[in-house]
């Protein structure tokens, strides 16, 4: 990220961020004569679910030096567009890259 791209915390003028994403799933395992779950041999490894269902998810930027957050959603990254969403989850003014 180039100078005129910097995210810049509106709270603290820090330029440091990182983009966090929270989620929340359940984890299912059938139970067999062997283990906890099919795919499951000998040894419970939870890993090797049967079945994941996500109840909750958020992103978020958060400034590394106050700990300041702004919800930001990303499911796409580009170098144009992808600083602009960031940039204006911050409220900052966004700058025509190209």
């Amino acid at each position: 990220m180039n100078d005129e791209q910097l995210l810049e915390c509106p709270n603290c003028k820090g330029h440091n961020f990182l983009i966090k994403y929270e989620a929340t799933y359940v984890y299912s395992y059938n139970i067999d004569s062997d283990a906890p779950g099919f795919k499951n041999t000998g040894e419970f490894l939870p890993f090797m679910f049967d079945k994941r269902e996500q109840k909750d998810a958020h992103q978020y930027l958060e400034c590394k030096t106050c700990g300041n957050q702004y919800p930001c959603y990303l499911n796409e990254w580009d170098n144009k567009t992808g600083i602009l969403k960031l940039q204006k989850a911050v409220g900052q003014p966004t700058k025509n890259i190209g």
